[in-house]
């Protein structure tokens, strides 16, 4: 099938590249020039586990191009997606000036075309967009082009970090279609899928992604707020999240790790813009507005979490560990990063960061930060460890190496990387997310050992949490 992207995004270049490894012939399209130049060469502008890989093969295949004219990609596409960026404005609403302009150039590529090429064509809405913008879409084209088309919403759920298999193997596939002939279309497109496709009505569909990002960035805000609470009576979140998730209703990959909250390209976009979409139609979604009061609470509590176990960070050394959002992504929108390096900036920190992937993107966004090439020169002579990104090559980092480069031993692991008992017995003074702290009785001004004296099998659980700090509902 003869396929368009309008948009290399990280929706329309992982989605476009997939069709293409199953055998499809796709041309995507970008205004931007310069991206199209370096996608052109083989070299993908996103990081994503596998896709610069499957981007050369195919384009050494001629099954996959890229192009910055409309007229060039949708000449003889048969489905052209449209999955341009739809970031949040200023009030929270969902910024559609992209989508409305790469609706209008579609519908006047189509329009120039000769009369033996004005076939049905199927117009596939992939980015997250209010409920009615098909309706909208539909509208845009028709003012230029006459010829036979129909617009269907077919939202992704694709992970960061974990997009290309998503997008090969998906939980489910979602379109909303009103048109026998658009049904047809989909359903030979996704034949090669071994997934269940729900067909619904546009408007269900566009409803259904805002639906499921906003009830996993709910299920992350619920648990980071009752990670508070298990801090001050000292429960382990840890372990109340595996209780939950042992209970079927809930289910073993319910979103219930505790962290610093959530980020990326989609959840604070999708509630801000749900929120928004709710208010325009005079409802109040009462659960989701506090759902993002809770994320930006918790994460500006971050910094004075630090300043609890360390004293002032004011002239003092911090070592970032994990500058993306997540894992197996250079993605900083919304991280963690974003709002605690400025924020200890502000308070006179000097920042040392590492970051396995994001550190070429973190140097245009972050100044006066000083980056490192490994995990153990980022905290040589730091005086505290902050590690905000979950990488694997973390966890089985020797602590023993660790505690003797840090200047004082004193570690905010806010992914719970780590097990606090066993960073306790190595001599490190450590707080996470949700489980009680345990005291080493290390004075954490200089890095000292633990006394002889010490028995650490008697280590007392303490309480992070200071009753000024604690947000209130």
């Amino acid at each position: 099938m003869n396929i368009a992207i309008i948009g290399t995004g990280y929706v329309g270049l992982v989605t476009g590249t997939i069709f293409a490894e199953l055998g499809n012939n796709v041309i995507c399209v970008d205004i931007n020039a310069a991206k199209i130049a370096l996608l052109r060469e083989g070299k993908s502008p996103i990081y994503e586990p596998g896709l610069a890989e499957l981007i050369t093969r195919n384009i050494a295949a001629s099954r996959l191009h890229f192009t910055t004219e409309h007229l060039e990609a949708v000449r003889e596409a048969q489905v052209i997606f449209n999955a341009v960026d739809t970031p949040s404005a200023d009030d929270g609403s969902v910024d559609m000036s992209s989508m409305r302009a790469a609706s209008t150039d579609v519908g006047r590529a189509l329009a120039s075309l000769p009369s033996e090429q004005q076939f049905f064509r199927v117009i596939v809405n992939k980015s997250t967009v209010p409920v009615g913008t098909a309706n909208q879409v539909r509208e845009i084209i028709s003012t230029n082009y006459r010829g036979d088309f129909d617009v269907v919403s077919n939202p992704e759920f694709l992970r960061e970090g974990q997009a290309v298999s998503d997008c090969l193997h998906p939980d489910r596939i979602v379109i909303g279609d009103g048109h026998p002939g658009s049904r047809a279309v989909m359903e030979e497109l996704y034949r090669p899928f071994d997934a269940p496709i729900l067909f619904t009505d546009v408007q269900t569909a566009e409803m259904i992604k805002y639906a499921s990002n906003s009830f996993l960035a709910m299920s992350i805000s619920f648990i980071n707020n009752l990670s508070w609470l298990c801090e001050k009576v000292g429960a382990d979140i840890e372990k109340v999240s595996e209780g939950m998730k042992l209970d079927r209703r809930i289910g073993k990959q319910a979103f219930l790790a505790a962290g610093p909250g959530y980020g990326g390209s989609c959840f604070p976009k999708d509630i801000r813009g749900i929120v928004s979409i709710a208010a325009d139609h005079g409802v109040d979604l009462k659960v989701l507005r506090m759902v993002d009061v809770v994320n930006n609470e918790h994460r500006q509590l971050l910094v004075p979490r630090l300043e609890e176990l360390m004293g002032s960070v004011a002239g003092k050394r911090v070592a970032i560990w994990g500058l993306a959002f997540k894992p197996e992504t250079d993605d900083l929108r919304d991280a963690a990063s974003t709002t605690v390096i400025p924020a200890l900036q502000a308070k006179g920190a000097e920042i040392h960061a590492f970051d396995p992937v994001a550190q070429e993107k973190a140097r245009e966004l972050f100044k006066d930060v000083n980056y490192h090439p490994n995990p153990y020169e980022a905290i040589t002579d730091a005086d505290a460890l902050m590690i905000l990104t979950e990488w694997n090559e973390f966890i089985s980092l020797d602590k023993v190496t660790m505690k003797k480069l840090m200047r004082a031993p004193v570690i905010f692991d806010t992914r719970n990387v780590y097990e606090p008992h066993e960073m306790a017995a190595e001599g490190f003074t450590y707080a996470s997310i949700g489980r009680p702290r345990v005291d080493t009785g290390v004075n954490t001004s200089v890095n000292v050992p633990i006394s002889a004296t010490t028995d650490t099998a008697t280590l007392t659980p303490q309480p992070v949490w200071s009753d000024a700090a604690t947000p209130r509902f």
